[in-house]
């Protein structure tokens, strides 16, 4: 044997007596720990999840922009109001709006200022559409988020006691009464609430506003319990049809749970039912309610578009209600964009945070 080839001999010889006798492992791949392996894991899903929610932003930026063009009407001749307009005027207006360029090219103007936070000048207020949708937003976020933290405390609550009580009397009644509610169009049951409780019917006097977020003559506290009593009706409308889905899917996920064998054991331990219920069985069926949680928050912020128009709240539906008629084209597409991205992002952002909540998830 060569001279040259006894250190490599050696040195691989350490290495393999070294590994045997429990030294450190070669660094590579195989030599990370399980947690940095789950780590690294988890990055990639995430990963995964956030390129798909940015695609699907952009498909909804690009259906935006195509889907308010099939609407007939001319936005110029609405704006005008069915007065006299001359035609050198219509077409100044056609090309103060960028309505005289190929489609192609709006498009493409669209998108680029889009993907910069401009959504160009609304129509009908001459204003820009991203101020527009701030004044708004703040209404519908006050309505939306009450309504929200109300229907997800209820339904946890009576979908926790419908499964502890499976086939009782209340369960059927309960299950019964959220699925009807739940079949109801919001804005069916809005007019309905306008017209025994704005109104008034037989007996029932008339005790809430028709409409609208506040009554304009009020200053300090009395201002906020003003709107507050603007909120009711709304917010009961929003809670009577949103809430069935967070009670059924709770009621289903602690059934699965009912007949684990850690209830039994903590019910061994001479723990009381209420105590079994509350401590150990609700907290490991809160895991899908927990998801649903977020894709409930995008999807109430989207659907309150009829229930605002019902209500005439000055919120992002009422906006979309207004620019819809006309048509306003800048104000429908970023309104239309703002509705699908509040959808998207909390469907991604529950995907994410599951993981974290259940690390069988994503592996």
């Amino acid at each position: 044997m060569s001279s040259e080839s006894t250190p490599a001999l050696l040195k691989g010889a350490a290495g393999v007596e070294s590994t045997a006798s429990g030294g450190p492992a070669p660094a590579g791949p195989s030599a990370r720990s399980p947690r940095s392996r789950s780590t690294a894991a988890y990055a990639r899903y995430a990963a995964g999840k956030l390129a798909g929610a940015a695609v699907s932003l952009f498909a909804v930026l690009v259906t935006s922009f195509f889907l308010f063009r099939l609407i007939p009407g001319d936005p110029v001749k609405q704006m005008t109001g069915g007065r006299q307009v001359s035609t050198e005027q219509i077409a100044a207006m056609r090309r103060e709006f960028g309505l005289d360029l190929p489609l192609w090219q709006q498009f493409t103007q669209y998108c680029g200022k889009a993907l910069t936070g401009d959504f160009g000048t609304s129509y009908q207020f001459r204003a820009p559409v991203v101020d527009k949708i701030t004044e708004a937003l703040p209404a519908t976020l006050l309505l939306t988020g009450t309504a929200f933290v109300i229907y997800t405390l209820l339904g946890i609550w009576l979908g926790a006691r419908s499964a502890w009580r499976n086939g009782s009397a209340g369960d059927r009644a309960n299950t019964a009464f959220a699925l009807t509610l739940y079949s109801v169009p919001s804005f069916w049951l809005g007019l309905l609430l306008i017209i025994t409780l704005s109104v008034g019917i037989g007996p029932i006097p008339g005790m809430f506003p028709t409409g609208g977020m506040e009554s304009g003559d009020t200053e300090g506290f009395d201002r906020v319990l003003d709107i507050a009593h603007h909120l009711v009706l709304p917010v009961v409308t929003l809670v009577a049809v949103e809430y069935a889905r967070t009670l059924l899917v709770m009621r289903s996920s602690l059934l699965d749970e009912m007949g684990s064998d850690y209830l039994t054991t903590a019910r061994a331990k001479g723990l009381r039912d209420d105590l079994v219920r509350r401590k150990h069985a609700v907290p490991n069926a809160m895991l899908p309610t927990v998801t649903l949680l977020f894709v409930n928050l995008g999807t109430t912020v989207a659907g309150a578009i009829l229930v605002e128009t019902v209500f005439s709240w000055p919120g992002l539906g009422g906006l979309f209600y207004q620019a819809l008629s006309v048509p306003d084209l800048p104000l429908v597409q970023a309104l239309f964009f703002v509705f699908a991205a509040a959808v998207i992002l909390m469907n991604t952002l529950a995907d994410v945070i599951y993981p974290l909540l259940d690390p069988r998830v994503g592996r």
